[in-house]
């Protein structure tokens, strides 16, 4: 079978393993990095005297190269996608040669592996010849959002930045046409790449105001987890105060009526003063404590410059702003949301201090509900105690009084 026919059989059958196994979360390695790597292939290739058999090699591993993600993780996909080169090749009887010089070309993809010869460097080259090129920033956008796709949201933008940079330090052209066109490409990435981790940008309030995005570490997991988190702990927070609001409710009501009927019998029922005065002192101790879980803290509310240069003010808590004003505010806020580890930082130091919050107002609600209820058994019983003394006494003063004693 010729090579055209053959080439053309490969094509169409990589293009129908991508229509056949559609995932949403490869939005890089996918069908269009695809036909980019076969077009750099033939591009790159077209400077250097190639055999018919060695375009073939080279075309034919740029169509499979990727395939193996529709299947595996992505640290396997070469492995994978040789593989099914393999199983496609076993339907048509081909030179054994051929179909190793194939899976070579398809693993000198891998990351860290160096490459063997010509048809190796060129098809390396053309797999990361967006390192090089304007389409860098795209493509990096895209290699983010899939990395989150595939890890559920668990990469940080900065995190990721910083490995970008490392693997482009690490990374080199082998080609020389590839050389001549793409180093000073690769810098220019690599200086706009830097500048995102080690620029500090000023915090000058004479600036414009800065635009705030939608920043794309913001993904959907960590959003939901975050969300969820900071929402149970404002509906604890809500709960604990209700509790506290009955706790003062009910015991505002006992010390009326205490101090409206109680007092009253105690001129004609004296035995009744020490509970009276156990019942009155447990209900205010009570009220103390539940308003002590409710009473709020107020923050100085400001930051400086400083603190948001060295990311330690939470933007988030009214208490750290609410003696700004809106101009110095907004630009603070923008700086935040254009710098992912700062925004999940604070969203963080957020459910942190509310869940310090909480643990304080639920142990001063847990005092004030077993103060009440120890309060009230013990009162109960000095009532019943002072009652009972009282009614052993009445019939000795009786019987006194029958017979004329003056004891």
């Amino acid at each position: 079978m010729e090579f055209t026919q053959l080439y053309k059989m490969a094509e169409q059958y990589v293009i129908k393993l991508f229509g056949e196994n559609i995932n949403e979360d490869l939005v890089f390695h996918n069908l269009n990095h695809t036909r980019y790597v076969v077009e750099k292939v033939n591009e790159i290739a077209a400077h250097y005297r190639l055999s018919e058999r060695e375009m073939f090699i080279l075309n034919v591993a740029a169509w499979f190269h990727d395939t193996g993600y529709l299947f595996v993780k992505p640290e396997e996909h070469e492995e994978k996608s040789v593989e099914i080169m393999k199983s496609f090749f076993q339907q048509h009887e081909y030179e054994i040669s051929i179909v190793e010089g194939i899976a070579d070309c398809i693993m000198a993809t891998k990351f860290n592996i160096e490459p063997n010869g010509i048809l190796q460097e060129i098809i390396c080259d053309a797999d990361t010849f967006n390192f090089g090129n304007k389409d860098f920033k795209m493509t990096n956008k895209l290699v983010f959002r899939e990395l989150n796709n595939v890890k559920m949201g668990g990469v940080l933008k900065d995190l990721f930045n910083r490995q970008t940079y490392k693997m482009l330090q690490g990374h080199r052209f082998y080609t020389g046409y590839c050389q001549e066109k793409l180093n000073e490409g690769k810098k220019v990435n690599m200086k706009r790449l830097e500048k995102k981790l080690t620029d500090i940008e000023e915090y000058d309030e004479e600036d414009s105001d800065p635009l705030i995005t939608e920043n794309e570490g913001t993904t959907k997991g960590m959003q939901t987890m975050l969300r969820l988190t900071s929402s149970n702990h404002n509906a604890l927070s809500e709960m604990a105060d209700s509790k506290a609001n009955i706790l003062i409710s009910v015991n505002s009501i006992i010390i009326s009526v205490i101090l409206s009927v109680l007092l009253r019998k105690l001129q004609t029922d004296s035995y009744l003063a020490i509970p009276t005065i156990i019942f009155l002192m447990v209900s205010v101790t009570t009220i103390v404590i539940a308003i002590l879980a409710t009473r709020p803290k107020i923050s100085r509310g400001t930051f400086s410059q400083e603190d948001i240069l060295n990311k330690k003010t939470n933007l988030l808590f009214f208490g750290n702003f609410y003696k700004v004003d809106l101009d110095t505010y907004e630009k603070a806020m923008g700086k935040m949301m254009r710098d992912s580890d700062y925004l999940y930082r604070s969203m963080v130091k957020d459910i942190y201090f509310l869940g310090v919050v909480l643990g304080k107002k639920y142990k001063l609600l847990r005092l004030a509900y077993n103060v009440f209820m120890i309060g009230i058994i013990v009162s109960v019983l000095a009532f019943a105690i002072a009652s009972v003394l009282n009614a052993s006494h009445a019939p000795a003063e009786a019987v006194s009084n029958a017979t004329g004693s003056p004891f």
